[in-house]
C-alpha cells in the first residue's frame, strides 16, 4: 500500500541559496516594497484628498494602486523575512493564503486596467458624454464587477489547487506560493486542473487585451485627427505610458501561464514572477499618476499645507 501522507507545510526554495546575495536582496526589495507603500499610500490619500481628482480615471487609479499594494504586500514581506530569517517553511493554510490572495488582487488588476482604457476612450474619442457615460454607477459597477471577478477566479483556482493531494514533495520552487509552481507538487491527476487554469487564465488575459486594444485603437485613430500638436504629444504620452506598464504586466503573465506547469522553467519564472509582484507594483504609481501635472499640483499644496501647519 502506498504512504498517502499528506504533507502539511511546505518549503519555499526562494530566490537564492547564495549568502552573499541574501543581503544585497534583501535591501533590493526592502527599498522596492518602501517606494511601493510610499508611492501607492500617496496615490491614495492625494486622490482623497484633493476634490479635483475625484474623477472616474482617479477613481481608477485609486483602485489600481490599492490592488497593486495588496498584492505586493501578499509576496514581499514574506519573500524579505526568508531573505533575513532563512526561515522557508510556509504553513499548508499560509500557503492556500498566500495563493488566494495574490491571485484575487492579480486578477482584479487584469479585470481594472481594460476599465481604464475604456475611460480614457470615453474621455478622447466622446468627451462631449464622457460625464453621462462614466457616471459614478458605471465607475463603481466596473470596479465591483474587477473585484467580484478577481476573487471568483482566485477561489476556483485556489480550491482547486488545494483539492489535490499532496503527499510526496513538499519543495515549491519558487519564492511564493504562485499556483503552477504548488500544483506540479500533486501526487494525483493534475492534467484538468492545468488545463482548467491554462484556458482560464488565457482566456481573461484575453479578453482584457481585446478590450485594451481596441480602445486604444480608436484612441489612436482620434489622436491622429487632432490638429493640435499639444494635445496630439500629450495624448501619445497618456497612451505610451499606459503601454509600458501593460506590456509588462501582461507579458509576464502570458509568459508564465501560457505552459503547462511540467515543462516550466522554474529559474526563469522566478525572474519573471520579481517583475508582476514587486516591480510593478512599484512603478505604476510613476507610470500612471506621479507624471500627471493634477497628481503633482495636489502633491504641492498638500506639502504647502504642511508646512503651513508646521511653521
Amino acid at each position: 500500500m502506498e504512504n498517502t501522507t499528506e504533507v502539511s507545510e511546505f518549503i519555499l526554495l526562494g530566490l537564492t541559496d547564495d549568502p552573499e546575495l541574501q543581503v544585497p536582496l534583501f535591501i533590493m526589495f526592502a527599498v522596492i516594497y518602501l517606494i511601493t507603500l510610499i508611492g501607492n499610500l500617496g496615490i491614495m490619500v492625494l486622490i482623497l484628498l484633493d476634490s479635483r481628482l475625484h474623477t472616474p480615471m482617479y477613481f481608477f487609479l485609486s483602485n489600481l494602486s490599492l490592488v497593486d499594494l495588496c498584492y505586493s504586500s501578499t509576496v514581499t514581506p514574506r519573500v524579505m523575512a526568508g531573505l533575513l530569517l532563512g526561515d522557508k517553511a510556509i504553513s499548508y493554510n499560509a500557503c492556500a493564503a498566500q495563493m488566494f490572495f495574490f491571485a484575487a488582487f492579480a486578477s482584479v488588476e487584469n479585470y481594472l486596467l481594460p476599465s481604464m482604457a475604456y475611460d480614457r476612450y470615453v474621455a478622447v474619442c466622446r468627451p462631449l458624454h464622457y460625464t453621462t457615460t462614466m457616471t459614478t454607477g458605471v465607475c463603481a459597477s466596473l470596479a465591483m464587477g474587477s473585484y467580484v471577478f478577481g476573487f471568483l477566479f482566485a477561489s476556483i483556482h485556489t480550491g482547486d489547487t488545494f483539492s489535490l493531494s499532496f503527499c510526496e514533495s513538499n519543495v515549491v520552487h519558487h519564492f511564493f506560493c504562485d499556483i503552477p509552481a504548488v500544483m506540479v507538487l500533486s501526487c494525483s491527476d493534475r492534467h484538468v486542473s492545468e488545463l482548467v487554469l491554462r484556458y482560464a487564465a488565457s482566456f481573461n488575459i484575453c479578453i482584457a487585451i481585446v478590450v485594451i486594444f481596441i480602445s486604444y485603437m480608436f484612441i489612436f485613430i482620434t489622436i491622429l485627427k487632432m490638429r493640435s500638436s499639444s494635445g496630439y504629444q500629450k495624448a501619445l504620452s497618456t497612451c505610451a505610458s499606459h503601454f509600458t506598464a501593460v506590456s509588462i504586466f501582461y507579458g509576464t503573465i502570458i509568459f508564465m501561464y501560457s505552459q503547462p506547469s511540467s515543462s516550466h522553467s522554474m529559474d526563469t519564472d522566478k525572474i519573471a514572477s520579481v517583475f508582476y509582484t514587486m516591480v510593478i507594483p512599484m512603478l505604476n504609481p510613476l507610470v500612471y499618476s506621479l507624471r500627471n501635472k493634477e497628481v503633482k499640483s495636489a502633491l504641492r499644496k498638500v506639502v504647502l499645507k504642511a508646512k503651513l501647519s508646521l511653521g
